[in-house]
């Protein structure tokens, strides 16, 4: 049986130590605290936009599903607000800049629903072009009208998810001095007069703009605790979590299916399993993935999001309500847990491991021990361990549509197989996962492996 936990310090920080009642405020006067400082340390400079020169040799940009370099990301915020609950009137934005922006449903987006019964909580989630990070906090205090409990998020907008973490412990910091001193807004204010980006006129304004992927490898330049924030920093657990039942998420997302994963509060963690599945179906090959959908990362959603999510044809999302369960028109593939499960008939096949599936989780732990290994004996941390899963299934994908393209291209266009064995799949067991490739993708090859439930 998979192990349902992890005691790696990116789960542990998903529930996050308890905030106390009110002592005394956090932050000085005039210290802006952009960075993780916190308690009687002085703030942090605010961090500032990187130029080109200083990015690390190994940050790379990756579209859904696409392998390639890219033009390096602007680090810009276009909001910065505060959630709040009210026992009277519910989650209700409390402060935002700018003032003219659209927030409608980011009150509910930044505080999942249940979150009441956790003390905190980290989110990502995506609000039209834009992608969101908040941090949740939940505070015990004596007071009637609040029955009890404060609760609080404290969140940003940007064009692209990939650069948010960078902020990770200044919006916790900020939304425990929420809650220690409500109604304070200068550091947020001031945070955001020295980020706020300029949006360009120009496709996609108003409209979905692609987002961008960034896979970092976490050397020796970079601050630990950005492994265990970033969302990039969490494929072994993810690995880990699942077990051999990877292989299953694998073949869903690279056939582009719109995935749900269901989990009650804490949803920061898994916020992260989303951002996992999507990296599972990278391909770097030429002239692959054009007629079929990218893979979004929706994040954390809630009912709110169901009419945008009924015209999404692919995506992959998590949500902490259980009613999404009954609405089967809205997803192909439900996660609870780690059950995965179907109700397309022609899609349970794929919810069985087969024995390529098996090997190929042993090749993945297998060199997952090597790194390790030759990490402790030669104290040599590159690549990192993020950088080999990742590597691995786009070595696995490259492998597939490379031998699907050399077939399609040949006179016969006959996949046999002899070729499926090549590829790393079961001729029996992947059979119907191969038939979908093939539609999916266009790719015209005639399939002569024999099905095995019919004579």
């Amino acid at each position: 049986m998979v192990e349902r936990g992890d005691a790696a310090p990116l789960l542990r920080w998903a529930e996050g130590p308890a905030v106390s009642p009110p002592q005394a405020p956090e932050l000085q006067a005039g210290g802006r605290g952009w960075g993780s400082g916190g308690g009687g340390r002085p703030a942090a400079e605010p961090p500032r936009r990187r130029e080109r020169e200083e990015l690390g040799p190994s940050e790379v940009l990756l579209q859904p599903g696409r392998l390639g370099l890219g033009d390096v990301e602007e680090d810009q915020v276009v909001a910065v607000f505060v959630v709040t609950f009210d026992p009277r009137s519910g989650n209700m934005v409390e402060w935002c800049l700018p003032q003219d922006i659209d927030l409608e449903g980011v009150e509910f987006k930044s505080m999942a629903s249940g979150s009441h019964k956790i003390q905190s909580d980290f989110i990502y989630f995506r609000k039209g072009p834009f992608f969101g990070l908040a941090c949740f906090a939940n505070m015990p205090v004596e007071s009637e009208l609040e029955r009890g409990a404060r609760m609080k998020s404290v969140g940003i907008l940007s064009p692209s998810y990939t650069l948010l973490y960078r902020y990770m412990h200044f919006l916790e910091n900020q939304v425990r001095h929420q809650l220690e001193t409500p109604g304070h807004y200068s550091h947020l204010a001031a945070f955001y007069e020295d980020k706020k980006g300029v949006l360009h006129a120009g496709p996609g304004r108003g409209g979905s703009l692609p987002p961008v992927y960034w896979l970092p490898s976490i050397h020796r330049y970079m601050y630990p605790e950005m492994k265990i924030t970033h969302p990039a920093g969490c494929m072994s657990q993810f690995i880990k979590f699942f077990g051999e039942q990877i292989l299953i998420l694998w073949k869903f997302a690279l056939l582009r299916k719109r995935i749900l994963i269901f989990s009650p509060p804490p949803v920061g963690v898994v916020c992260y399993r989303v951002y996992c599945c999507c990296c599972l179906a990278n391909v770097s090959l030429p002239g692959i993935g054009g007629t079929i959908p990218e893979s979004k990362p929706f994040f954390y959603v809630n009912v709110a999001d169901i009419e945008s999510l009924e015209v999404e044809v692919s995506y992959v999302a998590c949500t902490t309500e259980k009613i999404f369960e009954e609405k089967r028109e809205l997803y192909d593939v439900y996660v609870d847990n780690q059950n995965v499960k179907t109700h397309h008939d022609h899609l349970q096949p794929l919810l069985k491991i087969n024995s390529a599936d098996r090997e190929k989780y042993r090749r993945l732990n297998e060199q997952r021990q090597m790194l390790l290994y030759s990490q402790e004996v030669e104290e040599d941390y590159n690549p990192c361990e993020e950088d080999l899963f990742v590597l691995f299934f786009l070595e696995q994908n490259n492998r597939i549509f490379q031998t699907l393209l050399e077939v399609s291209a040949s006179q016969d266009k006959t996949l046999t197989a002899e070729h499926a064995r090549g590829m790393g799949l079961d001729p029996q067991g992947d059979r119907s996962f191969l038939m979908d490739l093939l539609e999916a993708y266009g790719i015209d090859v005639m399939l002569v492996i024999d099905n095995p439930c019919c004579p």
